[in-house]
């Protein structure tokens, strides 16, 4: 595909203000808004409601979730060449069916095969689903910067925005339907995507045009021997697993701290509303003084930073309110680096996409990456349990973001 993404920042200098959305790109903004509502009102409950009321031990638990992220991140490139075979409206169309059924049982099941068998489905949906719809607004967003609207970044920047809205609606609607019980958040995020499926079988379109659909035989070979999209890929899911440490990293930290996990939802919350609110404004200075690959260094250097932040102050072996400001810095310099990498590399990859593959790359990045933090992870919980000095992990986990800036492509 030809890139129109060189010397984007000079470009972005003297153009007008940027064009309105096409309604296909503001229906596929708005879904993503719709599918982390409906998804984040059922799963950040759903381990707790397995080892409480279904009785599952522990290691059971994280087995499963574990499943639901194989049959999610594992499978995009397999939602992904779909869509480039059948188109997205198909695709699209199956992943809500499957997610409505997946939610309906997992609301119902009560013993151990049940729910995994309702977690695979649920996890396989969105493997269809998103990147289908990822795949297309990368798509859609170089249409629109071709014919003068703005800056693709700028799409994918909002994008996000969405599906950080999406992530701070979704366990708040989530919470009050717990008031009921487990079975009725279920049921709502089922609802949700039964208004998802209404929409979408009435508004999406039955061809795109420009969208060429091609044979699935063929892309992994032509995919495998690019070697700039691997590097991204490889520079992407180091990214991905040093973002990932809000996860793994942080919860100790501020247990250590407070003697608690109970601030990481204060944590947790600040980082979604600098992603709401500053994610626009951000993308915005960047694309007019930033080209693609300096824009993920920048944040690449910021991820870094935060885990320096917590480096440089863990040997002081602060505690309570005070020695949470190293942890909360570390979120804030994670959120920012993350406004710069994550739109950037989204909307580079159609650059590096054969023509029709689009849909197969989209869900490779996200496979590839994906793999990189299941792998990472395991190595970092071993780190963190080593009982190194208390700023050696947090030095090594700098290392990653940096590591990750010798990998991205030399071009653009």
């Amino acid at each position: 595909m030809t890139s129109l993404f060189t010397g984007r920042g000079a470009n972005a200098r003297g153009r007008a203000a940027a064009a309105p959305l096409s309604p296909l790109l503001r229906l596929l903004v708005l879904t993503q808004l719709a599918f982390n509502i409906g998804f984040f009102a059922v799963l950040p409950f759903l381990s707790e409601h397995l080892g409480q009321s279904v009785g599952m031990a522990g290691w059971l638990v994280g087995f499963v979730l574990g499943l639901r992220t194989f049959s999610q991140q594992g499978l995009f490139v397999v939602g992904g060449a779909l869509a480039d075979r059948y188109g997205i409206r198909p695709v699209v169309l199956a992943g809500c069916v499957l997610r409505i059924a997946g939610f309906v049982w997992l609301g119902f099941a009560e013993r151990t095969w049940a729910v995994v068998g309702a977690v695979l489905l649920i996890g396989f949906a969105a493997a269809l689903f998103s990147p289908a719809v990822e795949s297309e607004v990368a798509r859609q967003a170089v249409v629109w910067e071709a014919a003068g609207g703005g800056d693709r970044t700028r799409v994918l920047a909002l994008f996000t925005v969405a599906g950080q809205a999406g992530a701070f609606v979704g366990p708040l609607l989530g919470a009050l339907l717990l008031a009921v019980d487990f079975r009725t958040a279920c049921l709502a995020g089922a609802g949700v995507f039964v208004l998802v499926l209404a929409g979408h079988a009435w508004l999406l379109p039955q061809h795109i045009p420009g969208r060429e659909r091609v044979r699935v035989k063929g892309g992994a070979r032509l995919l495998l021997r690019n070697r700039p999209f691997l590097a991204l890929c490889c520079a992407y899911g180091a990214y991905l697993l040093a973002y990932n440490q809000l996860y793994l990293a942080l919860p100790a930290e501020v247990e250590r701290a407070a003697g608690s996990q109970a601030p990481l939802a204060w944590l947790f919350a600040l980082s979604s509303l600098l992603v709401v609110t500053a994610q626009l404004p951000v993308t915005r200075w960047a694309g007019e003084r930033l080209a693609p690959r300096r824009s993920m260094v920048a944040g690449l250097g910021l991820v870094a930073a935060g885990f320096g932040v917590v480096a440089v102050a863990r040997p002081a072996g602060w505690t309570g309110a005070g020695g949470l400001v190293p942890a909360a810095g570390f979120v804030v310099l994670l959120t920012l680096g993350q406004m710069l990498v994550a739109p950037v590399a989204r909307a580079w990859v159609p650059d590096l996409a054969e023509d029709g593959r689009l849909g197969l790359y989209t869900g490779a990045l996200s496979s590839v990456s994906g793999l990189i933090v299941l792998a990472g992870s395991s190595a970092t919980g071993l780190l963190l349990d080593s009982g190194l000095p208390a700023a050696v992990p947090w030095l090594v986990l700098a290392a990653v973001p940096l590591a990750a800036v010798t990998l991205l492509p030399r071009r653009t």
